[in-house]
């Protein structure tokens, strides 16, 4: 019971603060801030789709080292500028989001997406000197190229759905 009542005393306080309130009263800056995040997720998951296409044997001459280096760079990048609007996001509305089940649904997958891809990196990656060029992608990466498509995919969806729901 004392969780929660830090829980919600925090969420009251990240409402309440000052970014949030500005937010909040301005015309402009909360559309602004969400813009921000959609094309924040835009440049993300379309960086890391083309990636995923790549794995799944798309550009098989195109090199997966240099696939990676140009587009991971973006998705890391994209994902500075998301986590960052979202958390402004967040405050404005921080009790009722916490609450709401796809928003707790989209972080989890959030976070799905991202275990996935540091396996990827961890495990998989480490034999892309076999397959990097020419050459068919392992079963492996093929899963996760294909697990982190629908992990966005699914992101996205409850992004949209949060209003509804």
């Amino acid at each position: 019971m004392r969780v929660a009542l830090a829980g919600g005393s925090l969420l009251s306080r990240l409402e309440s603060s000052s970014l949030a309130m500005h937010v909040r009263e301005s015309v402009w800056l909360y559309p602004i801030v969400e813009i921000v995040h959609i094309a924040g997720f835009s440049i993300l998951v379309g960086a890391v789709v083309l990636f995923d296409l790549r794995l799944l044997g798309f550009s098989k001459k195109l090199p997966v080292k240099e696939c990676m280096r140009y587009l991971i760079f973006w998705a890391r990048v994209s994902f500075a500028a998301v986590l960052s609007s979202g958390f402004i996001l967040f405050i404005v509305d921080a009790t009722g989001l916490a609450s709401n089940p796809v928003f707790l649904l989209k972080l989890a997958l959030i976070g799905a997406a991202i275990l996935n891809a540091f396996f990827f990196q961890r495990f998989t990656l480490q034999s892309v000197d076999l397959w990097n060029a020419g050459q068919p992608s392992p079963p492996a990466a093929k899963l996760a190229g294909i697990l982190s498509i629908l992990f966005w995919i699914a992101v996205i969806s409850c992004g949209r759905l949060i209003a509804y729901i």
